[in-house]
C-alpha cells in the first residue's frame, strides 16, 4: 500500500497532464481524487488521451475542501489570480501540505503582485507561509512548509542560470534577458496567439519588459546575493510545444574571466542532480525536452573598456521543471521522500 494520498485541483490542463502522469508512475503517492470543472464524471483520458487504460479515476467538481479530504497533499494546477482562493480554503483544511502551481503565492510583496497581476491579492496573509518551490535554493525550507509556492517556468530557467553568479556575489546592475518559449506554456485553450496555423511558422514578443515573471526573478535573485539588479525582461513565442530557451546579458568587471564563472557555476551545481552543465556545447531545448533535467551554460566575452560581457544560457521543459516536474520534486521533499522519484527519465531525442 503507499504511503501517502494526492489530489489534484484543475486536472484538464497540459500541467496537469504531467502531474497526474506522474503521480499515477510514483511507487509511494497514490493519487486518489482529480478535481475540474470540465469533463465532470469522465474519465482522465476525456482530456489526457494518454492516460487511456491507465486509471479509473474521473474527474470531480467538488469543492477545495472535499478534494482535501483525508489526503495528505494537494496540488493545485488552476491559473493564477483563481488559484489564491482555493489556496486560502485549502489552508483553512486539515491537509498537511499544499502545492500551488499558479503565480499567486510567489511574491512577499503585495503592492508587486497588483501591478503586475492586475488585480489586489485576496489573502496576502498567507504570503508569510508560504515557501518558494525551487528545491535548487530551498530545499530545506520546502521540507517543512506547508504551502509551497511552486515557481514559474520563465523565472525557473532564468534564475537556474544566473544563480551562480548571484551567489558568487558577481550579479549586479542591469541584467538583459530574452527568454524563448513553447505553446503548451499558454495552456490547453486556444487562443489566435496560440492557434497552430499561426504559431507554427511564427515569432513574437508579448509582455516585453512588463512579464509577470519579472518581480519574481528579482525577488528570488535578491534573496541569494543579487546587488542591485535592474531586470529587462524580454519574452518570444516560438513555433515549439515544449521547451524555454533563455539568454541573459550580464556586465562583469574585465579582472572576471572565464575560469572564475566556470569555478562559480560547477560549485553552485555540484551536488544538484537535475542541473546539468554540458561539455563541450552550450545548452539546447531538445536536450532537455520531455525531462525534468536543466541545462546551463554561459560565454565570456572580451575584455572592451574595464568589463566583459557574459551571456548566460538555460534550457527546460517549460512543462516539467518548468511546472509539474518542479511541484513534484517539491512534494517529494515535503513528503520525506526522495526528490528525484518519478524524476529520473531523461526524456526523448530528437
Amino acid at each position: 500500500m503507499k504511503q501517502c494520498k494526492a489530489a489534484v485541483i484543475g486536472g484538464s490542463g497540459y500541467g496537469a497532464n504531467e502531474l497526474i502522469r506522474r503521480l499515477l508512475l510514483h511507487p509511494d503517492v497514490e493519487l486518489a481524487r482529480v478535481t475540474s470543472i470540465d469533463h465532470v464524471g469522465e474519465q482522465l483520458a476525456a482530456a489526457h488521451p494518454n492516460l487511456e487504460g491507465r486509471s479509473e479515476l474521473r474527474f470531480e467538481n467538488i469543492s477545495p475542501e472535499e478534494a482535501a479530504a483525508g489526503m495528505d497533499v494537494v496540488l493545485v494546477a488552476l491559473p493564477h489570480k483563481v488559484a489564491a482562493a482555493f489556496v486560502q480554503r485549502l489552508a483553512g483544511t486539515a491537509v498537511p501540505r499544499i502545492i500551488d502551481l499558479s503565480g499567486d503565492f510567489r511574491l512577499k510583496d503585495a503592492a508587486a503582485y497588483e501591478h503586475y497581476y492586475g488585480q489586489k491579492h485576496p489573502c496576502p496573509e498567507l504570503f508569510a507561509d508560504a515557501v518558494y518551490g525551487l528545491p535548487e535554493l530551498n530545499r530545506a525550507a520546502i521540507q517543512k512548509a506547508r504551502i509551497i509556492a511552486s515557481p514559474g517556468c520563465f523565472a525557473t530557467a532564468t534564475e537556474l542560470g544566473l544563480l551562480p553568479l548571484a551567489k558568487a556575489g558577481l550579479l549586479h546592475g542591469d541584467v538583459r534577458t530574452v527568454a524563448i518559449t513553447g505553446s503548451s506554456g499558454s495552456g490547453a485553450a486556444a487562443s489566435a496567439g496560440t492557434h497552430h496555423p499561426v504559431r507554427a511558422l511564427n515569432l513574437k514578443t508579448y509582455k516585453p519588459l512588463s512579464h509577470q515573471h519579472v518581480p519574481e526573478i528579482l525577488e528570488t535573485l535578491a534573496s541569494i546575493g543579487a546587488n542591485n539588479v535592474h531586470l529587462d525582461f524580454v519574452p518570444v513565442s516560438a513555433p515549439l510545444a515544449r521547451g524555454i530557451f533563455v539568454s541573459s546579458f550580464v556586465t562583469l568587471p574585465a579582472s572576471v574571466n572565464e575560469a572564475t564563472v566556470a569555478a562559480a557555476y560547477a560549485q553552485a551545481y555540484a551536488n544538484e542532480r537535475f542541473v546539468r552543465i554540458p561539455k563541450g556545447r552550450l545548452p539546447e531545448v531538445a536536450a532537455v525536452s520531455g525531462s525534468h533535467y536543466v541545462e546551463v551554460g554561459f560565454t565570456v566575452g572580451p575584455e572592451h573598456g574595464g568589463t566583459r560581457t557574459m551571456v548566460a544560457f538555460s534550457a527546460i521543459d517549460n512543462l516539467i521543471k518548468g511546472g509539474a516536474g518542479q511541484a513534484i520534486q517539491s512534494m517529494n521533499l515535503a513528503l520525506g521522500l526522495d526528490e528525484g522519484t518519478t524524476l529520473m527519465d531523461p526524456g526523448g531525442y530528437p
